[in-house]
């Protein structure tokens, strides 16, 4: 079934997720009634989703046309593009799998911890390969990114060429291979019809380091470090992670590593090659305690003040086999990501009670750069690619805005620029570029095991209970009767203390036993009416009484012979 929002002869483009936010990027290319989906990411949940693990895009419209969806193709092996491949296959029927170099092999990882998936076959892509599908050629751009194997992918269709970017940094001296200046001039000389580019730093006026000279920066300080170090830093970095084993070995320390992701981002860089370290340099965890301060690195997650991860523990005191001490020198080789800010200082304070020494990148020590571009980044790629029309993506709302200005300076016609959000549809000929309406998305959480089963009500009652707490009353009635058979029980969570409180109490009760008796005297009792009036008239006296608004849950037990 052909888009009804698109006329003849145009294509489509629009994200399910990654615009408006960073995380849950999805993207998707409607080109010769076929469906190209780019990246299958989760969003990590901020402080207001109470309970909730991940955040992934509503598939609604990819269910409904999936016979046209021809595959997945995925930039990088980051989880906001690869982590919510489990959950779209569990919707959705995806032919195969298109990725590249270590996104492969963290695929097949995610894939083995959901074995209700049937996973479809995981083509892996090198950056001179082509594919071809009726009309449209599909090809890659290798670029630098803080994660090995991230490909821009390259769209030539009966309108022109499309160019997808991907997350990429100018990088002139990466720590893996260099990105392929060449190609993206190349389809710049050719013509590009539109471009969607990653708008994270859109923001930031400043130059971005390289990855090679975080290197040199952690080699000094490890030097200068007498105690042990522990490092915490992104899992899926391998960069670092290698730079971090270099930097032990010239300074004659073994690694040892905590955290599950970190565990296993480091044996699939081992697969792969991208973590490379001589026999005997990383020991098990029952060696820490084994070998001098100086003799030790630890490598752990947690550099986002994540509360189960393993700096937290440490930092808490509760973790099986590292106890910080005084003497240790803790260095976060990260930025935080936004809303985690508050987690990172509360790990940190917890650090400082514990007489540890904390090292955080700044103007003292650079500990970490961004895998983002930021402005000059971003015009060089505008500036070579040159496209005739713009999509600014994967951003909240200002960086996308701060990219439109970057690309009218950059000479983009300001009309044939489009900010959009999530589920907005730019229709696009070879000479236009509109936007032709909107198809189904918003967000879908994940608790536990359940998909979609906490909608936006459930979360609101999460934050009123965390909140106001809970005020529970207990009926037991005679409907036939007309009658309350015994004072109603009251329960209070997280509300008042009833002990101390008599007076409110009772004079909730009354207040339930008089709601209770003109409901019952009524011709036509109804139970749900009850439990409504119930809710509503007590709710309001307790809010006159306290100021407070907890949830009110009545409880029905109708004795009638």
């Amino acid at each position: 079934m052909k888009n009804p929002l698109l006329n003849t002869g145009e294509l489509g483009i629009f994200a399910l997720g990654g615009l408006g936010e960073v995380g849950k990027n999805t993207y998707v290319y409607e080109i010769e009634d076929q469906i190209f989906i780019v990246d299958a990411g989760i969003l990590f949940p901020d402080e207001h989703l109470l309970g909730i693990d991940y955040v992934i895009p509503d598939y609604t419209y990819l269910v409904e046309n999936q016979e046209r969806i021809v595959g997945l193709f995925i930039t990088h092996g980051h989880e906001d593009h690869i982590g919510g491949i489990p959950y779209l296959l569990k919707k959705v029927n995806i032919p195969k799998i298109y990725a590249a170099g270590i996104a492969v092999d963290l695929i097949e990882y995610k894939l083995i911890e959901h074995q209700d998936v049937k996973a479809p076959k995981i083509e892996e892509y090198k950056s001179y390969y082509k594919y071809q599908f009726n009309n449209v050629e599909m090809s890659f751009i290798r670029l630098n990114h803080s994660i090995p194997d991230m490909f821009g992918i390259v769209f030539r269709t009966p309108q022109g060429i499309l160019f997808h970017t991907g997350d990429f940094k100018v990088d002139f001296t990466p720590v893996g291979p260099g990105a392929e200046y060449d190609k993206l001039a190349a389809i710049g000389s050719e013509g590009v019809l539109c471009m969607l580019s990653d708008s994270t730093n859109a923001e930031r006026d400043e130059l971005i380091q390289s990855d090679s000279k975080i290197g040199k920066s952690i080699n000094e300080l490890f030097s200068r470090i007498a105690g042990r170090i522990l490092i915490a830093t992104f899992a899926s970095n391998m960069y670092r992670i290698q730079q971090i084993i270099e930097a032990s070995i010239m300074n004659g320390r073994k690694v040892a590593v905590f955290g599950r992701s970190m565990e296993r981002a480091i044996e699939v860089g081992m697969q792969t090659g991208y973590i490379k370290a001589p026999k005997d340099t990383i020991v098990s965890g029952d060696d820490v305690n084994r070998l001098k301060a100086h003799e030790i690195t630890i490598v752990v997650t947690g550099s986002q003040g994540e509360p189960l991860a393993a700096l937290s523990r440490i930092a808490n005191g509760n973790h099986r086999q590292v106890k910080a001490m005084a003497g240790d020198t803790v260095i976060f080789s990260s930025s935080p990501i936004p809303g985690n800010q508050e987690g990172i200082n509360r790990t940190i304070n917890k650090l400082f009670r514990l007489d540890v020494e904390v090292i955080t990148h700044g103007p003292l020590a650079d500990t970490h750069t961004s895998g983002h571009g930021a402005q000059q980044d971003l015009k060089l790629m505008l500036s070579l690619v040159k496209p005739k029309m713009f999509i600014p993506m994967h951003g909240e709302h200002r960086m996308l805005k701060h990219h439109r200005e970057l690309a009218i300076d950059c000479g983009v016609n300001p009309e044939n620029i489009l900010i959009m959000d999530n589920g907005d549809v730019a229709a696009i000929t070879d000479h236009s570029i509109r936007l032709a309406g909107k198809v189904t998305s918003g967000e879908v959480y994940i608790d536990g095991t359940g998909i979609g089963d906490i909608g936006s009500t459930v979360i609101k009652e999460r934050k009123m209970l965390s909140e106001e707490g809970l005020f529970a009353v207990v009926l037991s009635i005679n409907s036939t009767a007309k009658k309350l058979v015994n004072e109603p029980t009251i329960i209070s969570r997280g509300f008042i203390y009833m002990k101390g409180n008599e007076e409110i109490t009772q004079s909730l009760a009354n207040e339930v036993k008089r709601i209770t008796q003109v409901e019952l005297n009524k011709k036509m009792f109804n139970e749900l009416n009850l439990k409504q009036s119930v809710i509503d008239q007590l709710g309001n006296r307790i809010f006159d009484m306290t100021q407070r608004k907890p949830l009110v849950i009545p409880i029905i037990v109708d004795l009638k012979v």
